[in-house]
């Protein structure tokens, strides 16, 4: 029996009497300009992305070892019940209020502006969203604020205290990843007027999720079984091949429900978002065979899902023949990194870093190099492999930039919530494992 702790129901009991007292009725529903069609699209696509996170929980729960996956698991899912608590009071303000400027440049989003949601039912559509309703917008962008720090949750499997990690989350939420999003999807945002080009958050998504992800590993130092040498096999492949299926599906909604609409625009970010995963797995497997390795599903299921994660920042920029050359080049880089990781002592549990950092950072490379205006006119200027250098050279400083910014505050959080919350759990927690530890849930194997 743990000892009892009554503070994060208060909070949860405080927020729930706030949205009785202030429910912040809407005046009138807003219908001016919207299409049905597009809202039918946008829904069916939030239910896509939604449906990432499970297919996360079951890609990393199967990936650990058999002490660990209801634990590895659950971190996943109970972000759907945290971030969407914090997203209804401020996390949608952070993320796409009114901007909180430096000069001319906004960096986070003012938390008042949507406080509670308020006027969001009733609101006009946001501005690069307009035959869409507002809460159908933040629904969505809901979807992705979900997934992000879940997403980090791979490279301190096994390791990390239950209660500390949701703590961090929230914090992640509100000052990295919400401030990312303001910076990179709102008009008046810091990187959208440096001219960066983010499609479905190749930036804000997985650059800051990776980033963070090695920031984790370095802060709780490796694990027990890492020092020693004792690798215990994945749980359960057939779950990480069920949770490739599941994020290959759900992403789908997340590059195609980028076009914010049912355009052709989003038919050309379904079909790039397909042929990139399937091209990154196929090169996964097959750099390994050129390694003399055996070609694994589990290979296969990395790569397409660093495919999927490459082609985030450019699908709605770049021509299908082009993705093929995505995935190929990312699938081969993160195999790389992922095994020049395993040479060291970086004890980075689900290879994190090297899958959504650096095919992230491989992402946003390549749409500085292929976006075109010939598929997407919010293109200003063509990427390098068209002539023109201004958009490459956008994406170079925001790599430096957004690289400093995800690791050191991420980092800085970590400690903060080390603090208040111990990180790491107990040798013998470690030993028998977080499902039992954290969790008093056993895994039961037919």
């Amino acid at each position: 029996m743990q000892k009892p702790s009554y503070i994060p129901l208060i909070i949860l009991i405080a927020v729930s009497v706030l949205g009785a007292f202030v429910p912040n009725l809407p005046t009138s529903i807003n219908t001016e300009g919207l299409n049905s069609g597009d809202m039918a699209w946008m829904i069916v696509a939030s239910a896509f992305v939604l449906l990432m996170t499970p297919g996360l929980a079951y890609f990393y729960g199967g990936m650990v070892n058999a002490k660990n996956v209801i634990s590895t698991m659950f971190q996943s899912f109970v972000g759907m019940g945290v971030i969407s608590v914090v997203w209804v009071v401020c996390g949608f303000s952070l993320a796409f209020g009114d901007s909180i400027k430096i000069g001319d440049f906004g960096f986070v989003g003012n938390p008042a502006t949507f406080f509670m949601w308020q006027g969001v039912l009733d609101g006009k559509p946001w501005s690069l969203a307009p035959t869409i309703p507002l809460a159908l917008f933040a629904l969505f962008q809901l979807k992705f604020a979900v997934i992000t720090p879940a997403l980090v949750t791979g490279s301190m499997a096994e390791r990390i205290n239950f209660k500390s990690y949701v703590l961090f989350m929230i914090l992640f939420s509100m000052f990295v990843y919400s401030p990312l999003a303001h910076m990179t999807w709102h008009p008046e945002g810091f990187l959208f007027k440096l001219g960066v080009l983010d499609f479905a958050g190749g930036t804000v998504v997985h650059m800051s999720a990776g980033w963070a992800a090695l920031a984790g590993a370095l802060y709780l130092k490796r694990r027990k079984s890492h020092l020693e040498a004792n690798f215990l096999p994945p749980a359960n492949i057939p779950f990480v091949l069920l949770g490739t299926a599941l994020l290959w599906f759900g992403w789908f909604g997340f590059n195609a429900g980028s076009a914010v609409g049912a355009s052709p625009l989003a038919v050309s970010a379904f079909a790039t978002t397909n042929f990139a995963a399937a091209a990154a797995g196929l090169a996964w497997v097959l750099f390994d065979a050129a390694k003399g390795k055996k070609v694994s599903s589990l290979g296969f299921c990395i790569g397409a899902v660093v495919g999927l994660v490459a082609i985030t920042p450019a699908a709605g920029f770049v021509t299908i023949p082009v993705s093929l050359f995505i995935g190929t080049v990312a699938g081969i880089t993160s195999n790389y990194f992922a095994h020049l990781k395993a040479k060291g002592t970086l004890d980075d549990t689900l290879d994190v870093f090297p899958c959504h950092g650096i095919g992230g950072m491989v992402g946003m490379i390549m749409t500085g190099i292929f976006a075109t205006k010939t598929v997407n006119s919010a293109v200003a200027i063509d990427g390098l492999a068209y002539g023109a250098f201004d958009t490459f050279k956008a994406h170079m400083i925001a790599l430096v930039l957004v690289s400093a910014f995800a690791f050191t505050l991420s980092y800085a959080l970590l400690w903060l919530t080390d603090k208040i919350l111990p990180l790491r759990v107990t040798d013998e927690d470690e030993r028998v494992g977080l499902d039992v530890s954290q969790h008093d849930e056993y895994l039961i194997e037919a």
